[in-house]
């Protein structure tokens, strides 16, 4: 980390006074001069300007004439970070139109390792509801989603153990024969749908979502209580679930005619 030349600063406080600097640079204004940065920090003139001439030297920030901007080595650095709040943003109005469509809670999932996570929610407006909440981490063997992945994403099927698959319910697959059952089902179909294999009363019907080079992104697909939704509605629902998928495709860019990969 750069220090101020003989201020003898430590590196927290540097930390703290490159952060206010850069808090100075919004959506609104993206491009402010430097006494603009002088005044929103309230650093002392030369100090805000040595910091900011070490940030133009180390790549955070750019400078056009008078004006800074965001530079494009902290772009960089930041796009494996924003890559998931990309796909969320872009994915979200698909998730709101299938709440809305359906009725019920839609939810976005990523894989990690033998996990599938909740990474965006549109709750459903029923007063009985299951809570799904962005942030939750379930096992990828047990739900629709889970099978989604093992169906579209060969590098899920290195993550799992059939030590490891826990049975929650007398509905859990337990065994990878069963899964791969499954995952042929959901490659077949373009959705799957699973009831109570990791709560007795709730289920989920779910689609992949792929991205524009035709690899499996994440998985879209509905929760909700097993009292008002049943077996019986699968063939109503699935195919939604399905067209959500592609839309939420498309708005990551993939192409339906292509090859996926």
């Amino acid at each position: 980390m750069v220090k101020e030349p003989g201020a003898g600063a430590s590196p927290l406080l540097v930390l703290h006074k490159v952060a206010e600097i850069l808090d100075c640079f919004s959506v609104e204004e993206p491009e402010p001069t430097l006494q603009q940065i002088i005044r929103k920090t309230g650093l002392p003139s030369s100090t805000c300007q040595r910091l900011v001439q070490n940030m133009l030297r180390e790549g955070f920030l750019d400078r056009d004439g008078d004006r800074y901007r965001i530079g494009i080595g902290l772009v960089r650095w930041a796009t494996p970070g924003t890559f998931g709040l990309d796909v969320v943003r872009l994915v979200k109005p698909v998730l709101q139109q299938l709440r809305d469509e359906t009725g019920e809670t839609a939810c976005l999932y990523v894989r990690d390792g033998a996990f599938r996570t909740i990474v965006a929610v549109a709750e459903t407006r029923h007063v009985v509801m299951r809570p799904f909440m962005v942030g939750m981490v379930m096992p990828l063997h047990a739900g629709a989603p889970g099978k989604i992945f093992l169906a579209f994403d060969p590098g899920a099927w290195d993550a799992l153990d059939e030590h490891g698959l826990e049975g929650f319910t007398p509905d859990t697959p337990v065994s990878l024969e069963t899964l791969r059952e499954q995952a042929a089902v959901a490659r077949e179909q373009g959705y799957f749908a699973a009831f109570g294999e990791r709560n007795q009363d709730v289920g989920s019907i779910s689609a992949p979502v792929f991205d524009h080079a035709g690899r499996l992104a994440c998985a879209v697909g509905l929760g909700f209580p097993t009292q008002r939704i049943g077996p019986a509605d699968v063939e109503r629902l699935g195919p939604v679930v399905a067209r959500a998928g592609l839309e939420a495709s498309r708005a990551l860019g993939y192409d339906p005619g292509q090859a996926r990969v």
